[in-house]
């Protein structure tokens, strides 16, 4: 934050709650000035663009591994008048897995999606669930063995057990929508990664304990993550 014109805690509460509810810059612009503070809304999508990915790696040190039986699913996103899609994966307690931003919905795009999921989570699913959209399943079998977990590994196809990660769509969805589509592909797929953070920060996927900030404001919790 050195060199800012605005305090830390601006930052970060712009951010944040840009991330989190469904306000567009505009709305943040105006909750700003009721507070003395005037802001451009390009200069809240810069702290977007900026901080994220520092964000990112800093929560990251505390997350909590996924479980190993992996719902998988995509959905839709506009970005400059045409749809892209975001592969995502939740485990059967419906915390996030991984996600991925693809201009192409193939088998390329589904591999490099499960390859992206392995490096982050170090392990293999035990089981697999997709929707019925062949590319997925060609992208699984033809993955590497340390990808696939050998003959332990389930492959199946349940609408019925992928209903909890479409549910999940919708938290991400629902923050999207209002940002009206976006207009570069570099910069949408930096914004979800933000909102993909604070959805797994909502649904507990971090270990704290070490911080003690248990009980804390989300300020406390913040500044505890990002100083550690």
């Amino acid at each position: 934050f050195k060199g800012r014109h605005f305090e830390r805690e601006i930052i970060v509460l712009c951010v944040r709650w840009y991330l989190r509810f469904k306000l567009s810059l505009r709305d943040l612009v105006e909750m700003m000035a009721e507070r003395g503070l005037a802001l451009a809304h390009t200069t809240i999508m810069r702290w977007v663009q900026r901080f994220v990915p520092e964000f990112e790696k800093r929560w990251n040190r505390f997350a909590r591994k996924a479980g190993r039986s992996w719902r998988v699913d995509e959905t839709y996103v506009e970005i400059r008048g045409k749809w892209s899609y975001l592969y995502r994966a939740v485990d059967r307690e419906g915390k996030t897995v991984d996600f991925r931003l693809s201009a192409n919905r193939d088998v390329k795009a589904a591999k490099a999606f499960f390859r992206k999921a392995l490096r982050r989570k170090g392990r293999p699913p035990v089981s697999i669930t997709l929707d019925g959209y062949a590319a997925s399943h060609r992208a699984v079998r033809e993955c590497p063995r340390r990808v696939r977990a050998g003959k332990t590994q389930r492959l199946r196809s349940s609408k019925y057990l992928n209903n909890m990660i479409e549910q999940d769509h919708r938290g991400v969805q629902s923050r999207i929508n209002p940002m009206l589509g976006f207009k570069v592909f570099e910069r949408a797929a930096v914004t979800i990664a933000g909102v993909e953070l604070l959805n797994r920060i909502r649904k507990g996927q971090f270990n704290l304990g070490r911080l003690r900030v248990r009980g804390q404001a989300a300020p406390a919790i913040w500044n505890a993550v990002l100083s550690a």
